[in-house]
């Protein structure tokens, strides 16, 4: 039996993301130097999907894809922010919050609040002051009775 990678989309999972991925169009305005089917061959929206997923999954870089599994790796940023822009990332979350309430059901009404969310109020006055703050020259009294230093000219002459 064949091991299934964490990156493969299965076949279930491609008939739902399948309908939210856009399709390619021509502007029908626009003047175009070569035919409809002329250059190089688009890469299929599935293997697309599983290189971004890939990406996603691995933590590797664009360029670090297996060029002979995905294709052109140059070409799969593109895409993933094509997608992005058309929302393909958003309504798939949807859809994967929607069923997975049908399954579990989600509890909309709690709610829960993190301490990366907002500075704690109080920490200042519990804490105190930066220690590498101490003995920096913005906290140091002027001298009484004394002019404050500067140089005596305002600059060498180096002549």
């Amino acid at each position: 039996m064949r091991t299934v990678q964490s990156w493969e989309v299965s076949e279930a999972f491609w008939a739902q993301v399948e309908p939210l991925i856009p399709r390619p169009r021509r502007n029908p305005r626009q003047r175009y130097r070569r035919k409809a089917g002329g250059g190089r061959q688009p890469i299929p929206a599935r293997r697309v999907f599983e290189g971004i997923v890939y990406v996603l999954r691995t933590g590797c870089q664009w360029k670090a894809l297996p060029t002979a599994r995905f294709g052109s790796p140059s070409a799969l940023p593109r895409y993933f922010q094509e997608w992005e822009r058309a929302g393909v990332f958003e309504a798939l979350w949807t859809q994967g919050l929607a069923e997975y309430d049908d399954l579990e059901g989600i509890a909309w009404r709690w709610r829960s609040l993190d301490s990366s969310t907002t500075k704690a109020p109080l920490a200042r006055d519990a804490v105190g002051p930066n220690p590498t703050d101490r003995g920096k020259k913005w906290d140091q009294a002027a001298s009484v009775g004394r002019r404050a230093w500067r140089p005596a000219v305002p600059h060498r002459d180096r002549s």
